[in-house]
């Protein structure tokens, strides 16, 4: 049975149970409701690593400004909701470039005994985030095309999304789908996620399960049709809330096979716990592990370096918003290693949070990190990262942020980047985000 089957199948049930649910809502009963809303978001960043190449010269200094504009229309009555947001995203100066799109195109039918289907371009994000986010840090964020279905009620939340995606529709080699040509993450998307609130407990328990199908086009023999490579995710988020406490747990594994059918074993697991005795200042601490692979490829500068890997043990982070772990800098998830595998990560990080004022927010936090995997001739230590964080609300959907970072990195972080020179990393950031809603009415 593949997908589309699938997926039919899962609409025809929905539709069956919920018809007679849906038809007991009626125009006359409920008002609808018509909106316009507006996001600006402006941030301005500097950059600058320390690092010289292997001619000490300076090769990591930058300094640029990105925006991000959106516009976006709702519709609304109790068993329908309507949503289309245009988004425009790129550098300032970047003449005729930058990137246009529909960020969201999505119609949602809800009935009165809880199920409900949404279909079309939408956000997807569960639990912390961690593995399906919004990504709002970065100026393209994520959206996905896919159906889901699903029902809540009583405590309980239980989704399944299903997405089969194309380049085109040419039916000329339509089947081939090549993720690193700037398309969709992914050719299918299967995924199942379940969650309870227990009724006398601040206790909240998430399960989720996700089967991905990805291809690789045989650049060699562009004649070869690619089979879809199917991973899967399997794991658990767990939140306990009592009082002035917050304890998060999560541990994920990963399964199958990758585009090149290479066989995955990997996992992680994270643990963060915040402490909030008053309403103005509150403590934070944490630790993430991610699996590496084994025997991660670090050639020396002028060397090519190969070996073979029969497994995968890196765990991938999947469609998350990355930018809220593993430290504000960015470095270690979102840039790629030398070769394409990754030495997995570890992460133990602590912070406080001070509110001086109603409008005013500071935040401070230290990263300590590490690989999870041996690295020859070097040790696991990456280095230590401070972040400075402050945020004012200048008035209402009106809010001015910024940060600054500094990473002092080891040896092992050059050898794994392949620079020469310090390690030293700086980043600062200043951002306005304006997001007004300009225009509502209802009838």
């Amino acid at each position: 049975m593949n997908l589309l089957t699938k997926l039919a199948g899962m609409a025809g049930m929905v539709a069956l149970l919920s018809v007679p649910a849906w038809g007991q809502a009626t125009d006359d009963e409920h008002p609808n409701t018509f909106t316009v809303d507006a996001s600006i978001m402006t941030r301005g960043e500097l950059r600058d690593g320390g690092l010289r190449d292997e001619n000490g010269i300076k090769n990591d200094d930058a300094r640029f400004i990105l925006e991000r504009t959106r516009l976006g229309i709702g519709f609304a009555r109790k068993w329908l909701e309507l949503k289309i947001t245009a988004q425009h995203s790129g550098v300032w100066g970047e003449k005729g470039k930058g990137s246009f799109n529909l960020s969201e195109t999505w119609a949602k039918l809800r009935a009165n005994n809880g199920l409900f289907a949404q279909l079309g371009r939408q956000t997807l994000a569960y639990d912390d985030e961690r593995i399906l986010g919004s990504n709002d840090w970065a100026m393209a964020a994520n959206t996905h095309d896919a159906i889901r279905l699903g029902y809540e009620g009583h405590g309980h939340k239980i989704h399944v999304i299903g997405s089969y995606n194309q380049k085109s529709e040419s039916t000329n080699g339509g089947t081939i789908y090549d993720t690193k040509s700037g398309a969709y993450p992914h050719k299918t998307l299967l995924t199942a996620w379940y969650h309870y609130d227990f009724p006398r407990w601040p206790l909240g328990v998430s399960v989720t399960f996700m089967n991905v199908g990805l291809q690789s086009p045989d650049i060699t023999d562009p004649e070869v049709k690619p089979e879809t490579q199917y991973q899967q995710l399997l794991g658990g988020y767990v939140t306990f809330k009592p009082r002035r406490w917050s304890v998060e747990v999560s541990y994920y594994r990963q399964m199958g096979k990758d585009e090149f059918k290479t066989p995955i074993s990997a996992w992680m697991a994270a643990l963060k716990a915040d402490y909030t005795p008053h309403e103005k200042w509150g403590l934070t601490a944490g630790y993430d592990y991610l699996s590496g692979d084994d025997n991660p490829v670090v050639p020396k500068p002028g060397s090519l370096g190969m070996a073979l890997h029969t497994k995968v043990k890196g765990f991938n982070t999947v469609y998350g918003s990355h930018h809220k772990f593993y430290g504000a800098m960015d470095f270690f998830y979102l840039s790629g290693f030398y070769g394409g595998y990754t030495p997995g990560l570890q992460n133990f990080y602590f912070g406080a949070r001070y509110a001086p004022i109603h409008q005013l927010s500071l935040e401070a936090y230290y990263h300590y990190l590490a690989v999870a995997s041996k690295v020859s001739e070097a040790d696991r230590s990456l280095g230590n990262e401070f972040e400075f964080l402050a945020s004012y609300s200048i008035m209402k959907n009106v809010k001015l942020s910024a940060g600054y970072t500094y990473m002092n990195g080891t040896n092992t972080l050059k050898r794994l980047q392949r620079y020469e020179g310090n390690c030293r990393l700086h980043w600062a950031w200043i951002m306005l985000s304006i997001n007004p809603r300009i225009f509502s009415i209802k009838w």
